[in-house]
C-alpha cells in the first residue's frame, strides 16, 4: 500500500536489505536507490489552519509495505565537543501543558513491555542525527536531519537539509554551507515536521510503538529537536521514546576491559568496533549510518535485548524537560 505525499525535492530515501537477531537486525550494509518523494501536507499534523507550500518537481508515492497505514571547533562534531557533559496522540495543537494523559502514557509503554516482553517485537527503532549551525538550542538551528529504521526494507533511510533563514557559521565543521541550504528548495523546519511526523508514523508497526536512538541524544539531539518543535508550535508526541548511545557506549567500552578515559565519540566508537565510516564525517547520514552498526555492537557486547532496552534505557521528552526543571530549581 502507499499514502501520497507533498514533494520536497532533497529528501532521500534509501532501501537497507537487513536480517534480524532477536529483536535487533544485523544490517546489511548495502544501501539502495535514492529517489525523491512527496508528503502528505495534511492538517492532523499541525496547528490549525496551516498551510503547507508545494512543490512542483516529479512526484512519487513511498510504499510502506507491510507497515502501518496511512562556537566551534575545527576538530570535531559539535556534539563531539559537549560528549561528558552533563503516544499516539492529537498533533494538531500548538504549544501547551501537558495532561495526565501523557504523563501516564510513557509509562503505561514501559510497563506494557516488561509485563510482556513479546511487546518489545512491535517497536520501531529507529537511529536519528542532527546538524545544526551551533551549540544553542535557543539561538541556533538544525541544517539537517537523517533517520535510519533498524528494521530495513523500502524507505528505511530519511535524509534531507533543512533551511534555517540564516547564516550557517560553521561550514567547516559538517560541511554545510550557507548557500546548501538557504534556497527555496529545501524545507524549512515548520514545513519539515509534519513531514517527519508523517513518515515516522510510516515506520510504525501496527499497534506499535517508536523508540528514536542518538548519539548524546539526553544532552544534544533530543532538546534540540524539542526546541524546534516548539518554535514551530508543535509537541514531540508523547508516545515517542528516546535512547542515548552515549552510556550505553561507556558500560560496552567498560565491560571490555578499558579503563581511564574512554573516547566515546562516534568516531572513536567506529575504529574500536572496526565500522568505517561511509561518507563524510560529521553529516547526519553518514553518522546515522554508522551509529546504526554501533548500535547493535554495543547491545551485543552488553546482551541487551529490546525490552530491556526500552525498560532500563529509554526516556521520553517529557522526562527529559521534568528532570532540567528540578536540576535548574534545585
Amino acid at each position: 500500500m502507499c499514502f501520497s505525499l507533498l514533494q520536497f525535492p532533497r529528501y532521500r530515501i534509501h532501501a537497507l536489505a537487513n536480517s534480524w537477531w532477536e529483536t535487533f537486525p544485523i544490517l546489511n550494509r548495502r544501501a539502495g536507490i535514492t529517489s525523491s518523494f512527496k508528503v502528505l501536507g495534511s492538517g492532523n499534523y499541525g496547528p490549525e489552519g496551516r498551510q503547507y507550500r508545494r512543490y512542483s518537481r516529479q512526484i512519487i508515492t513511498m510504499k510502506t509495505e507491510g507497515r502501518k497505514k496511512d562556537s566551534l571547533s575545527s576538530k570535531g562534531n559539535i556534539k563531539d565537543e559537549i560528549l561528558e557533559e552533563a503516544l499516539s496522540t492529537n498533533l494538531n495543537t500548538h504549544k501547551s501543558s501537558v495532561t495526565d494523559v501523557e504523563r501516564t502514557q510513557v509509562l503505561d509503554i514501559r510497563q506494557m513491555i516488561a509485563e510482556n516482553k513479546e511487546l518489545a517485537k512491535l517497536v520501531s527503532f529507529i537511529v536519528f542525527d542532527i546538524e545544526t549551525t551551533g551549540f544553542s538550542r535557543t539561538e541556533d538551528r538544525i541544517i539537517e536531519i537523517a533517520l535510519q529504521d533498524l528494521a530495513g526494507g523500502k524507505n528505511s533511510i530519511f535524509q534531507t537539509l533543512v533551511n534555517p533563514k540564516c547564516y550557517v557559521p560553521n561550514s567547516h565543521v559538517h560541511g554545510i554551507s550557507t548557500h546548501m541550504v538557504n534556497k527555496p528548495d529545501v524545507p524549512r523546519m515548520e514545513e519539515l515536521i509534519p513531514i517527519l511526523l508523517q513518515y515516522i508514523k510510516s515506520r510504525q508497526k501496527p499497534g506499535g510503538f517508536v523508540v528514536l536512538i542518538a548519539h548524546n541524544a539526553r544532552n544534544f539531539d533530543v532538546p534540540f529537536l524539542a526546541e524546534e518543535f516548539s518554535r514551530c508550535s508543535y509537541k514531540i508526541p508523547p508516545d515517542w521514546l528516546f535512547v542515548d548511545t552515549l552510556p550505553l557506549a561507556r558500560e560496552a567500552m567498560k565491560s571490555k576491559g578499558f579503563k581511564g578515559a574512554l573516547k566515546l565519540s562516534l568516531q572513536a566508537l567506529g575504529e574500536t568496533f572496526k565500522i568505517p565510516l561511509k561518507g563524510s564525517a560529521h553529516r547526519a547520514l553518514a553518522d546515522v549510518q554508522m551509529l546504526s552498526l554501533i548500535f547493535q555492537k554495543i547491545t551485543f557486547e552488553l546482551k541487551l535485548s529490546g525490552s530491556s532496552i526500552i525498560e532500563k534505557y529509554s526516556f521520553s521528552d517529557l522526562e527529559l524537560r521534568n528532570s532540567k526543571k528540578k536540576k535548574s530549581s534545585s
